[in-house]
């Protein structure tokens, strides 16, 4: 009688072990779409995460002749990105500074894009390129970093995982991913950044600036960086350079989020509008009230008549 009412009894045990292994089983469940935008990460049970591909010979080719590569202006589909995102190590730790704008050719699409990806209390990414793609890739980096930490009850150090991300994203190279990210973080080794992009470039160094403004950001950087900055300095120096590369560039803008990677975790330090750093200045730093970014306020508003005239 036991026997028999296991075997139809969907709340036993028995029944329990039925369902699960039927879902193993049922391929519809745990298909490949099941690791894509249908249903977040999936689940592990499947293994290694695989991707549908367009069903043409070559993808990279069928993307060449669609978008817009410089190539082919008169394209049917133009694919165009502009941010600005900075990262620099110092004695106190690591600076990331980033804009918020996010832009479509000459559309702007959002101006309030949180383009810095907080993968752990210890690391963050930023973004640069495909918001999905950057958004997707780091933050299944995040999964396999906690999944790290279980297996060999300690933090991941950034070096590994920046490398795991490098060799995520180069198995997909030609694809069509769009990224350039920096890993930021803390470690045993102390502060320390490493660039990769969706190539599967890992670089590591001191100082990196990704996206269309990158150049003014680095004008700002290279004038204003030394290893021995405070950390008032070093949060300055980061939002002067956001705000120059907003300022100048057309598909950087809107605001400035600002963080500090200390040996116990990342800290936020703010959201700073770029218009109003240009009039007024940072409002909650000490002394800065009134003290505004741009060149006019510096000349006392003078204008160039007045300074030919006493010349």
């Amino acid at each position: 009688m036991n026997t028999f009412a296991d075997r139809f009894s969907t709340s036993t045990a028995a029944g329990e072990l039925r369902r699960a292994k039927a879902l193993l089983e049922d391929d519809a469940e745990f298909s490949e779409a099941s690791w894509g935008s249908e249903a977040g990460f999936g689940t592990l049970a499947k293994g290694v995460p695989t991707f549908s591909v367009p069903a043409v010979p070559s993808p990279s080719a069928f993307l060449r002749l669609h978008t817009d590569d410089h190539a082919d202006p008169n394209c049917r589909i133009k694919i165009q990105h502009g941010t600005t995102t900075l990262a620099f190590r110092f004695k106190g730790g690591v600076i990331v500074a980033v804009d918020s704008r996010a832009t479509a050719g000459s559309y702007i699409a959002s101006g309030t894009v949180k383009k810095v990806i907080e993968i752990n209390p210890y690391l963050l990414g930023t973004m640069a390129g495909g918001a999905a793609d950057c958004q997707y890739w780091e933050t299944y980096l995040g999964i396999h970093c906690r999944l790290h930490e279980l297996r060999n009850r300690e933090r991941i150090s950034v070096s590994a995982a920046s490398k795991y991300l490098s060799n995520l994203v180069y198995g997909y190279k030609g694809m069509g991913l769009s990224m350039g990210t920096m890993i930021c973080g803390w470690d045993k080794t102390g502060p320390a950044i490493f660039y990769v992009d969706s190539d599967g470039t890992r670089l590591k160094g001191d100082l990196f600036s990704v996206g269309s403004g990158s150049t003014f950001a680095y004008g700002v950087l290279d004038q204003g960086y030394h290893w021995d900055l405070s950390d008032e300095e070093a949060q300055e120096l980061g939002r002067r350079s956001i705000y120059a590369a907003g300022h100048r560039d057309a598909f950087s803008g809107n605001s400035c989020n600002l963080y500090h990677v200390k040996e116990d975790g990342w800290r936020f330090i703010g959201n700073y509008d770029i218009s109003k750093l240009h009039y007024e200045g940072p409002g909650d730093v000490p002394g800065s009230a009134g003290k505004g970014y741009g060149y006019d306020i510096r000349v006392q508003s003078r204008n160039a008549v007045d300074v030919t005239a006493e010349a």
